[in-house]
């Protein structure tokens, strides 16, 4: 290793941020029917000498008892629990082309990988025959270490929630409208089984992440949040996306989705999954745009299966992918105000238009479904025609593709396949109803995962703002 590569190491172990929370402790709490697992939460020391016990998504960072070194990653805590069913096997993989990371030479990929070779695995995949998603172990009446580890999970300061809800006439008064969700008042083992096995909720846990602490998204569940990182070609370092990572968790990002689109795309995953104890999530038509030097119109359906391969051998969790999107609906988006401004779905509308073929992502989601479960990655279904102004709000264009991820969440449900349903965009707040309805109607109630709504046009550069006012609404 050079000394600079040597200084991208120490560089990116400088940059991590290991301090406690303010007054606040890292516990455990231990498994009942599996015994190994350990449940992290923050116990939060409040004025008047109680504890008060909340959910903690900051891993291993804010705990001092463990050290860490980046350029080795994290515990792996899945590990036995993944090896111990006995469905999955090692193979040699695919091997990194210099195009993976943007390059042309195997002198530059060499140069950029040889501070990470620490972080490098031998992937895993499905045994022939065997299925290892958690969608299909739960049909199969088992409750995984996962499933157990979730509802310990979810159950945190469930002693305080109960004190609390013995105020009747307060809770009476203040009682809202679940709109049909089932929120038991104790979350268990089994009930965790039960809503991932009818669809109503996923577990993203590749094979390949055996670092990452175990959480669920669904109706039934605590709402959670996901937090966008990534390179681009104009800025940031790999050190930089590490960090970023591990700030988006430390101040509660449930997920984190890697959005890079710059050099380095495979070495830059390397580092985030293998020191990531949160589900990450990609956007892999992105990564295939660049292997085509940034072209919508030279993808391929093989460019795009490779790159889905690489990511899932890698331990990506979830995959959006933007198979909803047909030709048909293209013309659907002429009169909108802000047309197409999903970057996924402008990519594969002009593939289409240019090609007058359908969406690759759709004629072959079959065969994706087979490479989604060897994995045991979990779709979520981008919604390439999501409206971009409020005007554009419930068109045609929109609802159209909604309808056609129904269809394809259960050919994925089929094959055992986790699935969310990507959500929109720009909505106004009385129009939201309507989205969530349809949403549950057309989507089997299969979780949604919405980019806000944004409930104004009129606030860029605050759009956590007001996206969080949509957000509150449809959760």
């Amino acid at each position: 290793m050079t000394d600079k590569q040597k200084e991208i190491v120490t560089t990116s172990n400088e940059l991590l941020t290991r301090d406690p929370l303010p007054a606040s402790t890292k516990i455990y709490v231990e498994g009942n029917i599996h015994k190994d697992i350990r449940v992290p939460a923050r116990e939060i020391a409040l004025s008047n000498d109680t504890k008060l016990v909340v959910y903690d998504t900051s891993g291993p960072y804010t705990d001092p008892s463990i050290d860490i070194d980046v350029s080795q990653g994290i515990p792996s805590i899945r590990k036995e629990w993944i090896s111990s069913r006995a469905d999955v096997e090692e193979y040699e993989g695919r091997i990194m082309a210099p195009k993976d990371n943007g390059y042309s030479t195997d002198e530059q990929l060499d140069f950029v990988t040889a501070g990470a070779t620490g972080l490098v695995r031998t992937p895993l995949r499905a045994k022939s025959g065997k299925n290892v998603s958690q969608l299909y172990y739960a049909r199969q009446g088992i409750i995984t270490p996962e499933m157990e580890f979730i509802a310990l999970r979810e159950n945190q300061n469930l002693a305080m929630t109960e004190e609390y809800l013995q105020d009747e006439e307060r809770e009476a008064r203040l009682k809202g409208n679940s709109f049909g969700a089932n929120l038991p008042e104790v979350i268990t083992p089994e009930f965790v089984r039960k809503e991932v096995a009818e669809g109503r909720a996923v577990i993203p846990c590749n094979i390949n992440h055996p670092e990452v602490e175990p959480m669920i998204i669904g109706r039934n569940f605590l709402t959670k949040v996901n937090a966008n990182i990534g390179n681009s070609a104009t800025t940031s370092s790999i050190g930089e996306e590490v960090e970023k990572m591990v700030w988006s968790i430390r101040w509660g990002g449930d997920t984190v989705m890697d959005l890079s689109t710059g050099k380095n795309i495979h070495t830059t995953r390397d580092w985030i999954l293998r020191n990531s104890p949160v589900p990450i999530g990609t956007v892999p038509i992105y990564q295939a745009l660049e292997k085509v030097n940034g072209i919508a119109e030279d993808l391929t359906w093989e460019v795009f299966r490779d790159t889905l391969i690489e990511q899932a051998e890698q331990g990506v969790d979830y995959f959006t992918i933007h198979a909803g999107l047909l030709l048909h609906h293209v013309p659907m988006t002429a009169k909108r105000v802000t047309g197409i401004v999903s970057r996924g779905g402008a990519i594969m509308a002009k593939w289409m238009i240019h090609h007058h073929k359908e969406n690759f992502l759709n004629t072959h989601f079959e065969e994706i479904c087979e490479i989604m479960k060897t994995y045991d990655v979990t779709f979520s279904l981008g919604d390439g025609l999501r409206p971009g102004s409020g005007a554009d709000a419930n068109d045609e264009a929109q609802f159209a593709e909604l309808k056609e991820l129904g269809n394809l969440t259960k050919i994925a449900w089929k094959h055992d396949v986790q699935t969310l349903i990507e959500g929109p965009g720009h909505v106004p707040m009385h129009m939201i109803k309507e989205n969530m309805e349809k949403q549950l109607e057309w989507c089997h109630e299969a979780p949604f995962y919405t980019l806000g709504p944004l409930t104004t046009d009129i606030a860029p550069g605050y759009d956590h703002f007001t996206s969080g006012i949509g957000a509150a609404m449809i959760a």
